[in-house]
């Protein structure tokens, strides 16, 4: 059994982050451990046709190692793959990470103050820390209708696409209309003889300032890097006045929220003209509630004779397509789901991870309530730094969660060097202040303020808590990871 000073699930930026700063503290005795074949996270796992990023490239990748080559405003899939790579590389990280090594869970050793890592036909490994970097998404959602394991024709998921799959001529059916399908739909109307798009939930859709990064940029980013930083910074602004200020502080700046949902009605009405066809995909939930997106051809999509948008509930799916509960039967010969992540039932946390006194973290937190000091640690769990946790998403730039979470883990991890500790574990009492101020701030947000009942927002847990997103800005998230009391921890 081998022994590590470090054990970091999952190689993703989030991980790649948690990897990067620990050799900065000069940590190198750590192991990465991937279930899929490399490297990159939702960027190596989603290969859909369309996938790009919503958040602007120059914001969209870490600070501290900037692309000025990015061939769009906002980047398609493959070139963030390609950016991992880069990462990878760059930091000299690929030495530390087994791929095609699906860990099953972690349990605390109270004797040997350790981790041991459990992973499928393999040796455990054991290790001082244990830093769980599972992102929030990775986890699909299969759509609970009956019949779905009975379709005769071809099943694709979106998380697991097949790029083999011919959809030339074929009648086609999607269910779901989120974050992803947004991407997708426009793009499978491209192929298909014809396509239908099975809605629940209509989705907030912005327009996308999308255009080609013109070289002349390219080399202004290269040359002056000061320039990318700036353009950073305006971008970060931007998102900052959508999220926070018309999300998390609705009570005071409801007019930034009812801004955006302007914008977005506005968006609907250019490219959709028929009515019918509209009120069918104006949503009659708060902007925020669920989390919005930006298309320039999702709406127009709807438009197309041979795309039908279908809200009649589903009834179930047969071998031959689907039965609608009005009674009308679609046939389908490919049936994508986008249906999403199972993120509270399964993706918090992503494997099992028992800490001291056999505390189980997954039935904690659905027992009680979900919930992690700055995102990151947990009490009763030592030595852990849970990078996908509740409260820690900065609701902007994932790299904005990243970075502030490499800076807890500096701060830290540097104090329990100095104290010359073993462990380190969240005092209850600092948990509990962190889970009050979040719940108090969120009182001000859309998801308490708003109308949220019909949103079927994935920011919602089982109790009925948006307990996602870090309730701040992106400043305050950085202030606090740089300045949390060091006493809010407990040094053995």
């Amino acid at each position: 059994m081998s022994s590590h000073e470090a054990v970091i699930v999952g190689t993703g930026f989030g991980g790649m982050g948690a990897a990067i700063q620990l050799k900065r503290l000069g940590i190198d005795d750590f192991v990465m451990l991937e279930r899929e074949d490399d490297l990159g996270g939702t960027w190596h796992v989603n290969r859909y046709p369309g996938l790009a990023v919503d958040i602007a490239s120059v914001t969209y990748s870490y600070s501290f190692e900037p692309n000025p080559w990015w061939s769009h405003w906002y980047a398609r899939g493959p070139e963030l793959k390609k950016y991992a790579d880069h990462v990878a590389t760059t930091y000299d990280l690929r030495g530390h990470m087994r791929f095609g090594q699906v860990v099953e869970g972690a349990r605390w050793d109270e004797d040997a103050r350790q981790w041991e890592v459990q992973v499928a036909g393999a040796e455990p490994v054991r290790a001082t820390y244990l830093v769980t970097a599972t992102g929030f998404l990775s986890q699909p959602r299969l759509p609970d209708i009956e019949g779905v394991d009975d379709f005769a024709g071809t099943v694709v998921h979106s998380a697991k696409w097949d790029p083999a799959v011919d959809l030339g001529g074929k009648r086609v059916a999607i269910i779901g209309t989120g974050a992803t399908a947004v991407q997708l739909i426009p793009e499978l109307a491209k192929q298909a003889g014809h396509l239908t798009v099975l809605q629940r939930t209509p989705i907030w859709v912005t327009p996308k300032l999308d255009r080609a990064m013109p070289k002349r940029v390219q080399r202004m980013f290269a040359k002056a890097p000061f320039t990318q930083r700036w353009a950073r910074r305006v971008n970060t602004s931007v998102l900052e006045l959508i999220m926070v200020a018309g999300v998390l502080h609705y009570r005071r700046a409801k007019v930034f929220n009812r801004g955006a949902e302007r914008i977005a009605k506005r968006h609907l009405r250019r490219q959709v003209a028929d009515p019918e066809l509209r009120r069918k995909l104006t949503p009659d939930y708060s902007f925020g509630c669920k989390r919005p997106t930006f298309s320039n051809d999702y709406f127009r999509t709807f438009t197309e004779p041979d795309v039908d948008l279908e809200t009649t509930s589903i009834a179930r799916i047969t071998p031959t397509g689907i039965s609608l509960e009005d009674g009308r039967d679609i046939d389908v010969d490919v049936l994508v789901l986008a249906t999403g992540f199972d993120m509270w039932d399964a993706n918090f946390p992503a494997i099992s991870i028992v800490g001291r006194d056999g505390k189980d973290l997954g039935r904690w937190w659905r027992s009680t309530r979900f919930q992690a000091y700055q995102g990151i640690a947990v009490p009763g769990f030592p030595n852990l730094l849970s990078l996908a946790s509740p409260y820690s998403y900065s609701g902007l730039s994932f790299f904005t969660t990243i970075e502030a979470q490499m800076k807890h883990i500096d701060r830290l991890l540097t104090e329990v060097r100095r104290r010359d500790a073993r462990t380190f574990e969240v005092t209850d009492p600092a948990n509990e202040e962190f889970l009050g101020w979040v719940t108090e701030r969120l009182g001000d947000s859309v998801f308490a303020l708003g109308s949220c009942a019909t949103a079927r927002s994935y920011y919602f847990n089982q109790h009925g808590e948006a307990a996602l997103l870090r309730p701040t800005s992106t400043i305050n998230t950085h202030r606090e990871a740089e300045r949390f009391p060091l006493d809010d921890y407990s040094y053995v």
